[in-house]
């Protein structure tokens, strides 16, 4: 018996992309066996850290690295570690920061909601958030202005399809950060398979999350320069000991990381194309839907599907059939975006996907489609 049948849980297809509230991402068999074998055994666990430093480390080419809990822990740690560094005292303190530099400055744009505020990652630590310019745009000019007052604890940039107004280039955001002496972080919780991208734009730290793409039990990677992963590392003796990563999360990480290592990243990408392509050529072919490939919008190397929905000839718009799919069993779920039509008028379209899915699942979800849409 299966854990949905044992346990009475509903079976989901999730065309949602890595996405927390569904379980984010399916594991390799490899990295479950893994991580099964870890909890059968002991490890001395600041060992386990430092051999995953090394592992991380040989793989990004960054100096260092950690594993964390999940990337929101990893956010908060990381601007502890650069308002304690590795000093004892200021450690065991937070989240009182009195005496410390505990402005963290951000675009006003990359204060994101990842499903609760990720300003709230931030005033967990002690500090307190300061965003530049507008949700609209912030320029470098802007970040500069907010990173001269002198309790500035670090700048924190986000990569993410989430983040609004016009894209500033981190490269030149951390170079001004740097410029007054402050370190970068940079949140880019889906963003592991652009890492070496996001590291070359000088960030001291980059934070990705174990459970997304790279498919590992629930983890964050903390990774960059050696003195700040160590003022990571430090905070286990304060409040980083509720945001612990345990010791099948750790192994777990190492075993995805070989997976990776591993893996045809070309052919994957070429795999990942066609299979986006193939449904939507199907999926074009029902009444009241227009069907596209459309490239990630982070830049992450495969393509997701775009289904435009025309009311008058699919009976129900785009927010209608999703909720009509998350309504069958198995539930179906996809994203909606707003999107600006050709009049500028708002209309709303879904958006799948399908690097996790089986044919089987993209056969049952273009099922349902057919038989949700009229003269099919």
């Amino acid at each position: 018996m299966g854990l949905h049948d044992q346990y009475g849980l509903t079976r989901i297809i999730n065309a949602r992309g890595t996405y927390t509230p569904l379980g984010v991402s399916r594991s390799d068999g490899r990295v479950a066996a893994v991580a099964a074998e870890a909890l059968g055994e002991f490890f001395v666990m600041a060992e386990l850290q430092d051999v995953a430093s090394g592992v991380i480390s040989g793989v990004t080419g960054a100096e260092a690295g950690a594993v964390v809990h999940c990337t929101s822990a990893g956010l908060t740690l990381s601007v502890a570690a650069a308002m304690t560094g590795d000093s004892a005292e200021r450690v065991a303190a937070l989240p009182d920061s009195a005496g410390m530099p505990a402005r963290v400055v951000l675009p006003a744009g990359h204060a994101v909601d990842y499903g609760h505020p990720l300003l709230q990652d931030i005033r967990l630590a002690g500090a307190t958030p300061v965003p530049a310019g507008t949700a609209a745009a912030c320029t470098v000019a802007d970040l500069e202005a907010a990173l001269a007052h002198p309790d500035t604890a670090c700048l924190l940039l986000v990569s993410s399809r989430l983040v609004r107004g016009a894209d500033i280039p981190l490269a030149e955001a951390v170079a001004a950060a740097h410029r007054r002496g402050v370190p970068a972080v940079v949140d880019g919780a889906a963003q592991d398979l652009r890492v070496a991208e996001l590291l070359a734009t000088g960030a001291d730290l980059v934070l990705v999350s174990g459970q997304k793409y790279l498919g590992s039990p629930t983890a964050g990677l903390v990774i960059g320069r050696a003195g700040m992963v160590r003022a990571v590392r430090a905070q286990e003796k304060g409040i980083g000991r509720a945001m612990k990563a345990g010791k099948e999360a750790v192994l777990g990480v190492l075993a995805a990381l070989q997976v990776r290592q591993d893996l045809d990243l070309d052919a994957w990408r070429r795999a990942q194309d066609d299979k986006a392509a193939r449904f939507a050529e199907r999926a074009d072919a029902l009444p009241g839907l227009g069907a596209t490939p459309v490239p990630d919008p982070t830049g992450l190397p495969f393509s997701r599907v775009r289904l435009a929905v025309d009311p008058s000839q699919a009976g129900l718009d785009a927010a209608a059939l999703a909720l009509a799919l998350r309504a069958g069993s198995p539930q179906i779920w996809v994203m909606t975006e707003e999107r600006e039509g050709a009049q500028g008028e708002a209309h709303r379209e879904l958006v799948l996907e399908l690097v996790p899915l089986t044919g089987a699942e993209i056969d049952v979800v273009l099922d349902r489609l057919a038989a949700l849409l009229p003269g099919t």
